[in-house]
């Protein structure tokens, strides 16, 4: 893995993590994650008239990607309604490289480099410590953190169609710009099915978690498919998985959430392995 992947994959990390604490932070959860997709959308919009259209080789694993981000936004508003940051994102995000890498070996054929593996272990090993707090927390809130569960196997998933996708897409940038959209296009009736089209009307202050939360996302998941076509899928869901640093860091400085020795020790063994990885 370059440098320049290596770097972009941190700052994706770093984008996500900022845009679910924006939805964490919200009182409406669910409006919130609605208005993360609007914003990567709107934004998407000039990206669709300047960029060519995505191989028609990639169009299943865009439709199937936009109705499984339907799923994918839902249970991230769920989670967050009865858990902080602090407890689901590690639910979310440390199991989920577990499931990408071995879905990515027997489905795709990716089997990553000693070093490659080493590195993987190491990230696992300490998004996982992170988790093991939340783990113990989950018991007081079963319905958050088994949405969190369930969202890692909903992550795995999606990682890997998007990262075929994206491939035979011919351009990452073009290959999200139209994810986001059929994402919009697919979550608007099924929020009008949730909650009536009152969840429509524009929310006080929602153009900040609109703007900045879809600058955030879209950010975020075009600079990791770009990735994925320039390193193993598995090597980069996995480092990707540094964004539990960086929401462990936004919880205890923006949210004021804890950040005890274990946390600061799973971090520095999550940035081991970030290293191990770059050599392989």
């Amino acid at each position: 893995m370059s440098s320049a992947v290596l770097a972009v994959v941190l700052l994706s990390a770093l984008l996500h993590a900022g845009w679910n604490a924006a939805v964490r932070a919200s009182g409406d959860k669910l409006l919130a994650s609605w208005q993360v997709v609007c914003g990567a959308t709107l934004l998407s919009l000039p990206l669709l008239l300047w960029l060519p259209l995505p191989a028609p080789a990639s169009w299943p694993w865009l439709l199937a990607s936009g109705l499984i981000h339907v799923l994918y936004f839902a249970l991230v508003a769920r989670a967050y309604q009865g858990a902080d940051l602090g407890l689901a994102y590690p639910l979310m995000r440390g199991t989920a490289p577990v499931l990408t890498a071995a879905a990515a070996a027997l489905w795709l054929h990716e089997t990553p480099t000693a070093l490659g593996a080493l590195g993987i272990a190491l990230i696992c090993a300490g998004v996982l410590a992170l988790a093991g707090r939340a783990w113990r927390e989950g018991l007081q809130h079963p319905g958050a953190a088994g949405a969190a569960l369930a969202n890692a196997a909903v992550i795995a998933l999606y990682t890997l169609v998007d990262g075929q996708g994206v491939r035979l897409a011919g351009h990452a940038l073009g290959y999200t710009a139209w994810l986001f959209t059929l994402t919009a296009i697919f979550m608007l009736p099924a929020l009008v099915w949730w909650r009536g089209r009152s969840a429509l009307r524009p929310a006080t202050g929602a153009w900040r978690v609109l703007l900045l939360g879809g600058a955030g996302t879209l950010g975020a998941y075009g600079l990791v498919l770009w990735a994925m076509t320039r390193a193993p899928i598995a090597s980069v869901a996995a480092l990707r998985e540094t964004s539990i640093v960086f929401a462990a860091l936004i919880g205890a400085l923006l949210l004021k959430e804890g950040l005890g020795r274990l946390r600061l020790a799973s971090a520095l063994l999550v940035c081991a392995g970030a290293i191990v990885l770059r050599l392989g």
